[in-house]
């Protein structure tokens, strides 16, 4: 085995180690009161995690404005840690700010006047790019996106299906083969096109503001699901854009759906291939006015096998909505902002 080799004795001797020693120590006595001194300094860090995430909305989606104080996230929604307010002076301490398109007023006077560092605001649309205009002026403005489409920031559908162990299979008795509830109806519509040449092979009962016979919010599930099906024809088509027209006047009411909008297969990343009827399964109108009108009671019962792995959920209260910025927050990009909102909204 080698001999040890004998070093030399460190030019520092143990005076002055333990005047180092010393030092060290109380370097890093200071260093632990910074926590008592100054504890929001030191753990900024961490109340991030600790304290309540505040979502300030600066114009409420709506009209009417329900109650939002209190821990309404977490009562309503099980959501915990997150507070909503519509306080402005809160703005320096919100952490997120959310700006419905269909308040925003042309031009930037509204807006807040600075933006706090860390703030994230998102822009937030529920109409489809037909229907949404004057988004070229808020370019190089909002770090995130909340709507109806899956690629969204943070996703908000108009609906969806929840598994359901115990759900059974429920269809209403039928007194009558289609209807449509319709409120807007403008002939240069797609929507309008179709109806108008499918009414020649069928009749449908027509329902809506579009027809004088406005229904109550209590009286559509009941008057739609005495129909086999339903028109769930959207006012305009693009990616993603199903709205309760499919999920609560269709769906939850307990009809097949006979779809107009995206493509089949777009329906098909949100509710099973044999739950609905597309338009364009058919090769003419004909055709589908045909096919409904022929179906056999065993072939009809065929969609509604969905009912027996999930039921509907539909998102109608803007808090839930508003809510869920809490659960997806730590996973959204940081340091980003959307340099032509009007481009990725209408791609």
């Amino acid at each position: 085995m080698p001999r040890a080799l004998l070093l030399p004795r460190p030019l520092w001797g143990r005076p002055i180690m333990k005047a180092v020693v010393t030092a060290g120590v109380f370097v890093t006595t200071l260093w632990n009161l910074r926590y008592f001194l100054n504890p929001s300094e030191v753990s900024g860090e961490a109340s991030k995690h600790t304290e309540p995430l505040m979502v300030l909305v600066w114009n409420w989606p709506s009209k009417q404005v329900p109650n939002i104080s209190g821990d309404v996230c977490h009562e309503l929604y099980g959501i915990t840690g997150c507070q909503l307010t519509m306080e402005r002076h809160l703005l320096g301490q919100a952490n997120v700010v959310v700006f419905p398109h269909t308040r925003l007023q042309p031009g930037r006077d509204m807006l807040p006047k600075e933006r706090p560092p860390g703030q994230n605001w998102v822009w937030v649309s529920l109409e489809s790019p037909s229907n949404t205009k004057a988004l070229a002026g808020w370019n190089q403005t909002f770090n995130w996106v909340m709507t109806y489409r899956r690629d969204s920031d943070i996703f908000i559908p108009y609906g969806k299906l929840v598994p359901n162990q115990s759900a059974t299979v429920n269809i209403p008795t039928k007194t009558n083969l289609v209807s449509w509830v319709i409120s807007n109806y403008h002939r240069t519509q797609k929507r309008a096109e179709v109806y108008k040449n499918l009414s020649r092979y069928l009749h449908v009962n027509i329902y809506g503001k579009a027809n004088k016979k406005p229904l109550c919010k209590d009286c559509l599930l009941s008057t739609t699901s005495k129909s086999k099906f339903y028109l769930a024809f959207e006012n305009s088509i693009h990616q993603d854009y199903i709205t309760e027209k499919l999920w609560r006047n269709s769906l939850m009411a307990g009809t097949v759906p006979v779809v107009l909008g995206p493509p089949r297969a777009n329906y098909e990343q949100f509710i099973p291939a044999d739950s609905f009827i597309h338009v364009d399964d058919f090769g003419s109108l004909a055709e589908l006015a045909t096919f409904l009108k022929t179906m056999n009671s065993s072939r009809y019962r065929q969609f509604f096998s969905w009912q027996k792995r999930y039921s509907v959920k539909l998102y109608a209260d803007w808090r839930e909505r508003i809510c869920t910025i809490c659960t997806v927050y730590p996973s959204l990009p940081r340091g980003r902002v959307y340099p032509d909102l009007e481009s990725w909204f209408n791609t």
